[in-house]
């Protein structure tokens, strides 16, 4: 009892909630930004943090973290601009919606899944950090393999309703993931010659060519008017909430998968992002609106982007090991100020253990206040004229490329991804599961082949090796699942 009153007055220090306010404000302008988002902002971020309190500057990073998180739907929904890769599913939904006059609910349903999600995720970090940093540890090579697969299946829940052409985008991305030197042999793929790619095509790049790039030229190509030509509809907070209320299965399950898939190292936000978005679409009675403007998918995308937060920082504070690229620069703040993640963080140090990841649910409360209070104003970017949009957006999107390694390359990689963006969305090729095949087909290759490297060592074969522990088992039944459902769906529609 004595430690939650410390932690408490530590929490209700002005100078505290003033860091804690800065960085969650600090990450929702980051994560609206195209390209810049949790990672580089903690990382920019860092060295203010060194002459403050261990638990101060944490709960800074993680209020950055937990913000551009959220921040990413902002540019997303209203502009179909992804400011994070976690936010290439929003934009799926939110900005069809924003065609349609509907912004602004659009950004109710952003704001209060993020919070429901952050905030699941928080409490999860509270209380099961050392049962679920435990489960962590049961995946190895093979199961994160399984995951990557299992997040593969779902590109026809974001093909916008032709198969083929998802199929063909995915397989394009993954064609993408090839690119670089080969981790097993070092020997270059695909590189052409260019050292910079020796470490592979970056992801951050190739989402702001295809979305923010090739939606501006889209939109210039098209109009020299305003982004949304029919009035807005009216919206409270108020009435998205009991909407939303009424829905506890979807937000519950979006947030567990965002959890879960946050807790296992080399996944990140971005994989639980489109696993919670293609199961929402698998279970929902209104598959017809996926693609044009669903709330729930919108709503499924929103509550495991932030839940994957709490998720990630399990791994990272019970055993010392990285969630995603985020977590990994938090564990360099945590290193600069004589933390060690791992058992003994709790034991050494758990004051400063317990007041970070309570602290957390502060970042949840700050973040849903500044954006339910901040929708009016984010939806009036939609009545900005055409002209004056799509430099800015231009400019941010090449500012954004540039400052992810401060090479020219990225900004080239960014107007080649921008050109190509445009075009398939001239032949009705979805851009989304570029970026679902970028991001798992190097996690699925990498795990993969470790997996190969382990089962010989081991002198079993690979489908032992992949199939016969009880999660292997679990996930492989998932995603039978989802592919019979696929099917099911595919003959459904055909009929």
């Amino acid at each position: 009892m004595e430690l939650y009153l410390q932690i408490f007055q530590v929490l209700v220090d002005p100078t505290v909630l003033f860091f804690i306010i800065a960085g969650t404000v600090g990450g929702i302008i980051l994560g609206a930004i195209p390209g810049l988002g949790g990672s580089i902002g903690i990382a920019l971020l860092l060295p203010f943090t060194f002459t403050l309190e261990p638990a101060v500057a944490l709960l800074m990073l993680g209020g950055i973290y937990m913000g551009a998180s959220y921040g990413g739907s902002i540019s997303a929904i209203l502009l179909n601009t992804p400011g994070t890769a976690e936010a290439a599913c929003t934009s799926l939904e939110g900005y069809p919606l924003s065609m349609q006059g509907r912004g602004r609910e659009a950004l109710h349903y952003s704001i209060l899944s993020s919070v429901v999600g952050g905030a699941f995720g928080v409490i999860v970090l509270i209380f099961f950090t050392p049962l679920l940093a435990g489960f962590a540890l049961e995946f190895g090579p093979g199961q994160v393999f399984l995951i990557a697969i299992a997040g593969l299946t779902i590109v026809g829940s974001i093909s916008s309703g032709n198969i083929n052409k998802g199929i063909f985008a995915a397989c394009f991305g993954i064609i993408l993931s090839l690119v670089g030197a080969d981790l097993m042999t070092g020997i270059d793929r695909f590189t052409f010659g260019i050292p910079q790619l020796r470490s592979g095509i970056p992801l951050v790049p190739v989402i702001i060519g295809l979305f923010a790039i090739a939606e501006m030229l889209e939109q210039a190509s098209r109009s020299s008017g305003r982004m949304v030509d029919v009035p807005f509809e009216n919206s409270s907070v108020i009435h998205s909430a009991k909407k939303l209320i009424k829905k506890p299965m979807l937000l519950s399950k979006s947030s567990l998968i965002g959890t879960l898939i946050g807790i296992i190292p080399g996944a990140g936000g971005a994989v639980a992002t489109f696993i919670a978005y293609g199961e929402a679409k698998r279970t929902s009675k209104k598959k017809e609106l996926f693609g044009k403007g669903s709330l729930e998918g919108l709503t499924a995308a929103e509550a495991s982007n932030n839940a994957a937060v709490g998720g990630s920082i399990i791994p990272l504070l019970a055993l010392g090991v990285p969630g995603s690229t985020t977590t990994a620069i938090m564990f360099g703040a945590l290193t600069i100020h004589g933390l060690i993640p791992g058992p003994r963080l709790f034991i050494d140090h758990q004051e400063i253990a317990y007041t970070f990841i309570i602290g957390m649910l502060l970042t949840v409360l700050i973040m849903g206040i500044i954006g339910i209070y901040g929708v009016s104003l984010f939806s009036q970017v939609l009545k900005v004229k055409l002209v004056f949009i799509i430099p800015i957006v231009l400019v941010l999107s090449i500012f954004g490329a540039y400052s992810l390694q401060n090479s020219m390359l990225d900004v080239l990689i960014a107007i080649v991804f921008g050109i190509i963006g445009f075009l398939f969305k001239k032949v009705g090729i979805p851009n989304a599961p570029v970026i679902l095949g970028l991001i798992l087909g190097s996690i699925a290759e990498t795990n993969l082949r470790q997996a190969m490297t382990l089962s010989n060592s081991q002198g079993i074969n690979l489908f032992q090796y992949l199939f016969t522990s009880p999660i292997s088992i679990v996930i492989t039944f998932i995603v039978v699942i989802i592919i019979f459902s696929a099917f099911k769906n595919q003959r459904k529609n055909l009929s």
